[in-house]
């Protein structure tokens, strides 16, 4: 119970993420910056919490950690970020979200069987069909520019949503071998910003002149010490306990909170064919991680990583 609560604790807040990263860019940072502020903020914070080193039980973990802070903390924020620059909190929200579907691929791919197949493929098409109904319905509007850079906003969010699905069955592994929750989120959080590094000398000038905008900090605070820090270390935990796909069908609340969230905040239009879309995102999230027999649903609900 205590793992369900701290999924659904992880998604209210990381809901609201794509709203704040959208204040931030609005105030002159750039994606990479909001992505090192927010990361080192949260390494200081765990840092504080569990202030020694991780020691590996197997030196072959160390390639797991290394993936896991590439995918989940360099690659797929930088994308979420740059992503937001294109196009609508609202459609990155809700393609985002569609990585509980990329969980089953890679989950069926190791051999496990976590949804009916027909199930799967309906459910697959009708969240693609939403993903397209929000892209189309946000593009070339005030707050998204032209269809163009809708069309690559949506794109980079898409592959965002596949690399999360990656990060979620590797910190599964990690959680099988028996680290501890935050020192082994802490050192995630290392490896990616040392992933990050090489890409700082184009992030031009550090904004110095923007953290004296009320809003920046806040928001990075908020970003770097509740949505990171704390979040995931819940997170982690949620997969340690539940899986990664039982975990990540908390996602399906994304699209909903994320469009209210940004509609009270930003503004942003909540138009038919995006409220209908987001539905049919939701909807075919659900349909897809629908179970089948008995025996398909144990093994739905084992972690990836017990194949």
């Amino acid at each position: 119970m205590k793992a369900h609560a701290l999924a659904l604790f992880t998604i209210l807040v990381w809901s609201t993420t794509f709203v704040a990263t959208k204040v931030l860019l609005a105030a002159g940072l750039t994606p990479l910056w909001i992505l090192v502020i927010r990361f080192v903020l949260g390494f200081a914070a765990l840092s504080c919490l569990r202030p020694h080193r991780l020691r590996l039980a197997n030196p072959r973990d160390g390639r797991l950690f290394a993936a896991a802070g590439f995918t989940g903390v360099a690659c797929y924020f930088l994308l979420e970020n740059v992503a937001l620059t294109f196009t609508s909190a609202t459609a990155v929200g809700a393609i985002c979200a569609t990585s509980p579907l990329f969980c089953i691929l890679i989950a069926l791919a190791r051999g496990q069987r976590p949804a009916s197949p027909a199930s799967f493929a309906i459910g697959f098409v009708l969240a693609m069909g939403g993903i397209l109904l929000v892209g189309t319905a946000s593009g070339g509007s005030a707050f998204t520019g032209s269809a163009a850079d809708n069309l690559i906003g949506c794109g980079l969010a898409f592959i965002a949503s596949l690399v999360w699905a990656v990060y979620s069955t590797l910190v599964s592994r990690i959680a099988e071998a028996g680290y501890e929750t935050l020192t082994a989120t802490k050192r995630i959080f290392a490896w990616g910003l040392l992933f990050m590094a090489p890409a700082l000398p184009f992030a031009g000038t550090f904004p110095a002149e923007a953290l004296g905008n009320p809003l920046v900090v806040p928001n990075l605070l908020f970003l770097g010490l509740l949505a990171s820090a704390a979040c995931f270390a819940t997170w982690n935990f949620a997969v340690k306990h539940l899986g990664a796909v039982v975990t990540s069908t908390y996602i399906y609340l994304v699209p909903a909170l994320t469009g209210a969230a940004s509609a009270l905040v930003l503004g942003e239009p909540m138009t038919p064919p995006i409220v209908g879309g987001v539905a049919l995102t939701i909807a075919g999230l659900m349909l897809s991680n629908r179970k089948g027999s008995r025996r398909g649903q144990r093994r739905g609900h084992a972690s990836p990583s017990s194949s």
